[in-house]
């Protein structure tokens, strides 16, 4: 029976560490870390994440602000609102929650937001310089999924990756960030043979947002698994995209959802917040 990777307490230590280094930077710079939220409209899902992101902030001793615009926002007022965030020193980490409305597009949004701001890690100078394996900003989810690796002591060198999805978010820098540590990956996604690709994987991460895409029995032995789906079946119950009960009859650690990778995706926002503030951003 896989051992569960507890996310909730993994996150909790990420934040405990966070809000030690924000003790001494207080007493050793007089410097608070600062994190802006920008959020736009009423979107339900966004307003609790914020709200999440808002209370891990002031958990660990940051300055946060949130920026809450009408959905009827023009683009360029918005551009206006990121504009005021890049020049604005007490600020260190900047987020801006997705999606956006219709009207607005998502991409110019982020790119106008300064790199070394980019608390998400979505910017493009961010995501070239992963590619290219330099210093960056990490997109938060597939950052917090390396910190759940070290945390059981997988170390994926030499083992073999399967991530399924393939978004800009979780699967391209997710598998960027397990070539990184020199296990050998592949890439599988709607258009893949994913059983075939998932059943010799030593590592699976699966983020399609399809319930139980995964079925328990493609899994290979003493696999570990990361599920970082989160799906509403009919009968309102949360499931992953990994079919759990069956996945954890074979897999060596697994993922629950929820509980998993969820909370560590804030954490690892906040992480890099005070990364941008250690490295006086201005």
């Amino acid at each position: 029976m896989a051992q569960l990777i507890d996310g909730k307490a993994v996150a909790a230590r990420v934040r405990a560490e966070v809000k030690a280094e924000v003790e001494r930077l207080k007493k050793e710079r007089g410097l608070v870390p600062g994190l802006a939220v920008v959020r736009v409209g009423e979107d339900p899902a966004s307003k609790v994440y914020v709200t999440g992101k808002k209370k891990a902030a002031e958990e660990v001793g940051f300055n946060s602000w949130e920026h809450h615009h009408d959905a009827s926002i023009t683009q360029e007022a918005l551009l206006e609102v990121v504009r005021k965030l890049n020049d604005d020193p007490a600020v260190h980490g900047i987020l801006v929650q997705l999606p956006l409305p219709k009207h607005i597009d998502a991409d110019a949004i982020i790119s106008a937001v300064k790199p070394e701001k980019d608390a998400d890690g979505f910017h493009p100078l961010n995501a070239g310089n992963l590619l290219l394996g330099r210093p960056a900003t990490r997109a938060c989810t597939p950052y917090g999924i390396m910190r759940l690796l070290e945390e059981i002591g997988c170390d994926p060198a030499g083992k073999r990756a399967v991530v399924v999805g393939r978004s800009n978010i979780v699967g391209k820098p997710m598998a960027l960030m397990l070539l990184q540590k020199n296990a050998t990956v592949t890439i599988a996604h709607s258009k893949s043979d994913v059983r075939r690709e998932v059943q010799d994987a030593d590592i699976v991460v699966v983020a399609v947002g399809v319930a139980e895409l995964v079925k328990g029995e493609w899994i290979k032995p003493g696999a570990v698994v990361i599920d970082v789906g989160m799906n509403r079946k009919p009968d309102g119950k949360l499931v992953g995209d990994v079919e759990f009960a069956k996945a954890s009859e074979r897999a060596g650690y697994i993922t629950p959802v929820p509980g998993g990778v969820g909370p560590m995706t804030i954490a690892m926002l906040i992480r890099n917040t005070l990364e941008a503030a250690e490295r006086g951003v201005k």
